[in-house]
């Protein structure tokens, strides 16, 4: 199943406040909201790429819980960038004084802010394109590091702000760069 995609830019988009709603009311579904109004559902994943996804999350939040530098989020903490989209990456982490820096209200709802670093892992029914622009638009809105795993492929897209994005051939090991210093992800455990 691919995502089912609710073109609300040509009649009245989506308020934020009304996909929140939205959310709260559907706990069960997978929803996103684009900048320009759109609404994505998407289908619950299987069983690998959950696997996978709870892999990346425990490898991140380990290496947090050791350094204590931030806040790390699963794939079901929103974001509401600055361009107005609303994102839940498969992984997320942001610095501790970005999250102290909250008010209680804004950690109770989808946080008002581009994570500092996201994961997306791709499933078999997401379009690898859909996930590309995804990632330049977090990218675009103040993430400074985000990593694209494609498991299909044994292919890892790293983006970061001005710069082309990588693409690494059936890597070993990712790095965290400056950004998460000594996270290194052990990628092998992924595919």
């Amino acid at each position: 199943m691919t995502p089912l995609i609710l073109n609300n830019s040509e009649t009245t988009p989506i308020t934020p406040e009304q996909f929140y709603q939205l959310c709260v009311a559907n706990r069960d579904l997978r929803l996103e909201r684009t900048a320009k109004g759109d609404l994505i559902i998407m289908p619950p994943t299987g069983g690998e790429t959950s696997k996978r996804n709870s892999d990346i999350n425990l490898e991140l939040a380990l290496w947090n819980r050791q350094t204590q530098l931030g806040i790390t989020f699963d794939s079901s903490g929103g974001f509401t960038l600055p361009n107005g989209a609303d994102f839940s990456p498969d992984a997320a982490w942001i610095p501790l004084a970005k999250w102290e820096s909250l008010t209680p209200e804004q950690k109770t709802k989808f946080l008002p802010l581009s994570p500092d670093f996201v994961i997306e892992l791709r499933s078999p029914s997401d379009s690898l394109k859909l996930l590309q622009l995804k990632m330049q638009e977090y990218i675009d809105n103040g993430t400074r590091l985000g990593w694209l795993i494609n498991p299909k492929n044994h292919q890892v897209e790293i983006y970061r702000p001005e710069t082309e994005k990588q693409i690494l051939e059936n890597p070993i090991m990712l790095s965290g760069e400056d950004i998460l210093p000594g996270f290194i992800l052990n990628i092998q455990l992924i595919w």
